[in-house]
């Protein structure tokens, strides 16, 4: 018996989650097939044009959105931030510093001082 090596593929939004892009803004060939291990591996070795592009302008999803600005995926909810924005949507958010971008950045620095404080006492 001889053991073929078969080709594991992904959906395009597990491949769009793992490339950081949000899915509704990649051509419409990558949104309609699948995704092989080695063709996400040549997108994140060698980029096109599409992914470059989206990657500096966006729209950016969420998870993105929100390392960018600094707070967690629930205080861009609480800030009312529900769609993919774009860089320079994210850049005027920085530039205006609404209320809540304030008050969830202090929040996500209290969680990250907490964290390592917690850390640190395992260490101990």
């Amino acid at each position: 018996m001889t053991s073929r090596k078969t080709t594991q593929t992904m959906k395009p939004a597990t491949a769009a989650k793992k490339l950081g892009v949000y899915l509704e803004a990649t051509p419409a060939e990558f949104r309609e097939g699948v995704v092989s291990r080695d063709e996400l591996n040549a997108l994140q070795a060698d980029p096109p044009e599409w992914l470059w592009e989206l990657r500096r302008n966006g729209p950016h999803p969420r998870p993105v959105v929100a390392a960018k600005l600094g707070v967690s995926i629930s205080g861009l909810a609480r800030g009312g931030i529900t769609e993919p924005l774009t860089t320079e949507q994210i850049d005027a958010l920085k530039a205006e510093q609404p209320e809540w971008l304030v008050r969830e950045r202090a929040v996500q620095a209290e969680v990250r001082q907490e964290a390592a404080r917690l850390k640190g006492q395992d260490r101990g």
